[in-house]
């Protein structure tokens, strides 16, 4: 099954990171948190992905073409620079990564319709280039496969942007509530589509998924929610790219789900592991 993510938007909310690069190759601990996305669901034997790249999609392939030299030692004779010998081995060997330019410009449902040929009468999962969870992969599968439509999106609940005062009847405070989490759920991406979902993008270039194609779906009773109750964070803000970068530097990132043993090489792929799994705690 193949995993599509969508890493083609301007990131304009975090331009100071993404003036230069695309948000999916802004790094948390080192590496970009595109590769903390695929490590989550490789980590779940899926490793088969489609990269919907737009704007600097350049650094995107430039990042998988060239990804042996940059998780590894190497020795090159530079008068023979193709004879490069490469020192043990990393742990994505397994990888196949497809880098579709799907448009600088494209929206998310446009996107998804332009990669139908790497995904052709398969199942197959889309989900956002920026978004990470400690999500049960095969859980949602098999929720999928349970309900038996065309589509499944992922539900969370997130935190508030704001702590929240409670007043009493009589406008006393009560007590204070640093960033609760909200009552309602919000999508999280984190798709599960049948090919036939392809009949709801045609000429789609200009469409949000979020908006007119999974409103058709659902209107034809079509889509499921997947709840998930466990750790989301988008990174959205530079507050958010620092909160993760501090969760995965106190060896508290709940979304490494994946073994944690070091590298062949001698790195590891998170400084220590996690106690706990558990929500941020506030950045101020």
């Amino acid at each position: 099954m193949k995993v599509v993510l969508l890493a083609g938007g301007l990131g304009t909310r975090l331009r100071e990171e993404t003036e230069f690069r695309p948000k999916p190759m802004v790094e948390i601990g080192g590496k970009p948190v595109l590769w903390h996305l695929m490590k989550i669901f490789a980590s779940h034997g899926l490793t088969d992905f489609v990269i919907c790249a737009g704007y600097k999609g350049e650094h995107i392939k430039e990042y998988f073409l060239n990804y042996a030299a940059h998780n590894n030692d190497f020795t090159v004779n530079l008068g023979r620079p193709e004879e490069i010998v490469f020192h043990d081995a990393h742990h994505e060997s397994d990888w196949t990564v497809t880098v579709a330019d799907t448009g600088p410009t494209t929206m998310t449902a446009g996107r998804v319709a332009r990669i139908e040929r790497f995904v052709r009468g398969e199942r197959f999962l889309v989900t956002y280039g920026d978004g990470l969870a400690d999500i049960e992969v095969p859980a949602l599968l098999d929720f999928h496969t349970g309900h038996g439509l065309e589509a499944t999106l992922t539900t969370v609940r997130p935190m508030s942007r704001f702590g929240l005062v409670d007043t009493s009847a009589s406008g006393v405070v009560t007590r204070f509530r640093e960033k609760p989490q909200m009552d309602g759920r919000v999508n999280a991406g984190f798709f599960v589509f049948e090919p036939s979902v392809f009949r709801f993008l045609r000429d789609s270039d200009h469409l949000m998924l979020e908006q007119e194609p999974l409103t058709a779906i659902a209107a034809e009773g079509q889509l499921a929610a997947y709840r998930h109750d466990g750790f989301w964070q988008p990174m959205d803000t530079s507050r958010e790219h620092v909160l993760l970068n501090q969760l995965w530097d106190a060896g508290r990132a709940p979304w490494a789900v994946w073994d944690r043993s070091p590298d062949p090489g001698g790195s590891t792929d998170i400084p220590a592991p996690r106690s706990e799994r558990e929500q941020p705690a506030p950045v101020h």
